[in-house]
């Protein structure tokens, strides 16, 4: 992989990160970090943990089935982009 690949890498991630934040941001009225953990912060539910489903499978075109829907995988912001991306085959 050249510097080049791993630059546009990095940068669709920073994209997907960014998403997300800008998604909580409007959902929850409140800041999130890419590492807080949204349910141990309080106020973050399972059903809003399937809001985070349908709108990262409607944004990126990917489907969230099985053993990726555990929770750990929308525990965070950076678990999510790691989900997206391995979903999309990024990584």
């Amino acid at each position: 992989m050249d510097a080049t690949n791993i630059q546009t890498e990095q940068a669709e991630s920073t994209d997907i990160q960014q998403d997300v934040l800008t998604f909580l941001d409007a959902q929850t009225k409140r800041s999130w970090g890419p590492e807080a953990d949204l349910f141990a912060a309080g106020g973050l539910s399972s059903l809003f943990a399937m809001q985070l489903v349908v709108f990262l499978e409607k944004t990126y075109g990917i489907a969230i089935r099985g053993k990726d829907l555990r929770l750990d995988n929308f525990r965070t912001v950076v678990n999510m982009v790691a989900l997206v991306e391995r979903l999309r085959g990024d990584r």
